[in-house]
């Protein structure tokens, strides 16, 4: 929790389906906000406009339409703000996006961070909090997923770029005594949530009456995680003090945020059913390239170092997401 909460925070990725619900909560709490982002088109932008116009109600948040790989204007932007706190989640997502763009992924998620990590560098911040993801385990083996295992064999160019944030980050936290936090997200999902998105494509061609495409023939388990218990994890880890022996000289950690129960496809999809009152036409398809089979978070270190875990129930979760899809495209 923020103790100072008329300090300036910068959230990049903004109009970004997290980066939104984590602006809002901060604007909630009284926080100066600045939100950027670059608004491409990876999915529709209408729905990350709607967002804005959500946020741009509070009077502490401010907008500005900016790219991360604009080193120029991200270096002006730091310079003129001197920001507190800088939470990075703009990115280049997706994973079978990866295999088609490529350079998009180098563009934003190597070259975007490099340029956040000298933004610190040249205007200390007290804390980067960036995002990662669960891809970079790959399709290992041993689970749940620890922060201590290896993850050197990605599977997808996009865990390739965020295990090379993690690096990254953990280089500039050792040369430059710069407090860093990395995030592996695992499946995140809620209202206002990304189309890209299995539950969001799976509502959306189940409500059309169109077949959704399952694949490794529904053999797949993901660890869903609510959106608002990402956004209640953050808010506690931005300010928590770099105090433990090991980050007094390198102050550098990194934790997994997931619901550490993993959902087998077929019972996610049944849920979907559930709500959406009406039953999937499904395809069922091998295994793509990129994809993992399993995902699976040890939240131990979260919760010894915060006193929270994520614990809203898939039941819950995908009600919440429903219920939001019907009043959205009802308008």
């Amino acid at each position: 929790m923020i103790a100072n909460q008329k300090c300036s925070i910068l959230v990049t990725g903004a109009a970004g389906f997290i980066g939104f619900h984590l602006c809002k909560q901060l604007l909630q709490s009284g926080c100066k906000v600045i939100g950027i982002d670059s608004i491409n088109s990876y999915y529709c932008t209408q729905l990350k406009e709607d967002r804005l116009k959500e946020l741009e109600k509070y009077s502490n948040f401010r907008f500005l339409k900016q790219d991360i790989c604009d080193k120029q204007g991200l270096n002006q932007l730091f310079k003129n703000e001197q920001f507190d706190y800088v939470i990075n989640l703009a990115a280049q997502a997706g994973v079978r996006y990866s295999i088609e763009q490529p350079y998009k992924y180098i563009d934003s998620n190597l070259i975007g961070f490099i340029n956040i990590l000298e933004a610190c560098r040249r205007y200390p911040v007290k804390h980067l909090i960036y995002a990662s993801s669960s891809s970079v385990y790959g399709n290992s083996k041993a689970t749940p997923f620890s922060t201590q295992d290896a993850c050197n064999e990605p599977v997808s160019l996009y865990a390739a770029t965020k295990k090379s944030n993690e690096m990254m980050a953990h280089s500039y936290a050792h040369l430059y005594k710069i407090p860093i936090t990395g995030l592996r997200f695992f499946t995140v999902y809620g209202p206002f949530g990304r189309p890209d998105m299995a539950y969001f494509s799976f509502t959306d061609k189940i409500v059309k009456n169109e077949a959704i495409q399952v694949y490794n023939n529904g053999d797949l388990e993901r660890d869903f995680t609510y959106i608002d218990d990402i956004v209640k994890a953050i808010e506690k880890l931005i300010d928590l003090p770099f105090d433990r022996p090991e980050e007094i000289d390198k102050p550098y950690r990194l934790f997994n945020i997931g619901n550490n129960k993993p959902v087998k496809l077929l019972d996610f999809i049944k849920t979907l059913e559930k709500y959406i009152g009406k039953e999937a036409i499904k395809n069922f398809l091998p295994m793509q390239k990129g994809d993992v089979y399993q995902t699976y978070a040890d939240i131990s270190d979260l919760e010894n170092r915060i006193g929270f875990k994520p614990d809203t129930s898939l039941d819950k979760g995908l009600k919440e997401f429903i219920d939001w899809y019907k009043s959205y495209y009802s308008k």
